[in-house]
């Protein structure tokens, strides 16, 4: 097992746009970074690069969908890491862009449910209980405003409900854990230019990561069980 006092965050989806972004902003922060991808050769490749720029980053193969791989993830943090403090839920899919609600195919649904939704559950259910006996967590679920009732549009079903549940989830792992030093938030990192936002995209990667990386670094007295954008508390 490793030894050493720095903190370790795991992030999903760590390989490309917001999720590589997180990986680097807090890898210069002094975290020891686990960047985990479906991909692994994606995900080798862009772990090496955070490496040749100086920063403390290695790569796990996830596939969130898969129980097998979150099992593998935690065996690894708990017998070789020896902690885990941050969670970035950052892995998604966007498979219903421009389908009206009335259209969706479930299949759809489902497949985005399964990566949207459960994959940070399943994650959340392992990683969590290590943060509760070490008494500090901090849990960044990446949702998006086409989860929050106060600003949901038509169309994208699949997408904005994988979301919205995700948000609730974030509510209920907060007050499950308010008491043990775990602080367990949701970001909305707006439209950023990723391939899943595309190019005409409002936000840069480095925009859209700044309030992930504040709320995966948040202070003993920071706030949890609430929804960020550009750091400051948006409706639900």
């Amino acid at each position: 097992m490793e030894t050493g006092g720095s903190r370790v965050a795991v992030v999903t989806g760590g390989n490309r746009g917001l999720g590589l972004e997180t990986c680097r902003q807090l890898g210069a922060r002094g975290l020891r970074v686990v960047l985990t991808a479906r991909d692994p050769e994606a995900g080798r490749d862009a772990a090496s690069g955070l490496r040749a720029d100086g920063l403390d980053v290695r790569f796990r193969r996830l596939d969130v969908t898969e129980p097998g791989h979150v099992e593998e993830l935690s065996a690894f943090l708990s017998e070789e890491v020896g902690r885990v403090d941050v969670l970035v839920n950052n892995a998604g899919v966007y498979l219903d862009r421009g389908v009206a609600a009335l259209d969706v195919d479930p299949e759809a649904v489902r497949r985005t449910m399964e990566v949207n939704a459960y994959g940070p559950l399943r994650l959340c259910q392992a990683l969590v209980p290590m943060m509760r006996r070490q008494g500090y967590g901090r849990v960044v679920n990446v949702s998006s405003g086409s989860g929050a009732f106060d600003e949901m549009g038509t169309g994208t079903l699949a997408y904005g409900a994988s979301k919205t549940w995700l948000n609730a989830m974030t509510r209920k792992v907060a007050l499950e854990t308010e008491d043990d030093g775990v602080l367990v938030n949701a970001a909305c990192p707006g439209w950023v230019r990723t391939r899943m936002g595309g190019e005409g995209a409002a936000r840069s990667p480095e925009e859209g990561a700044d309030t992930i990386v504040w709320l995966a670094t948040l202070p003993e007295d920071g706030p949890t069980g609430g929804f960020f954008r550009d750091r400051e508390r948006i409706p639900w």
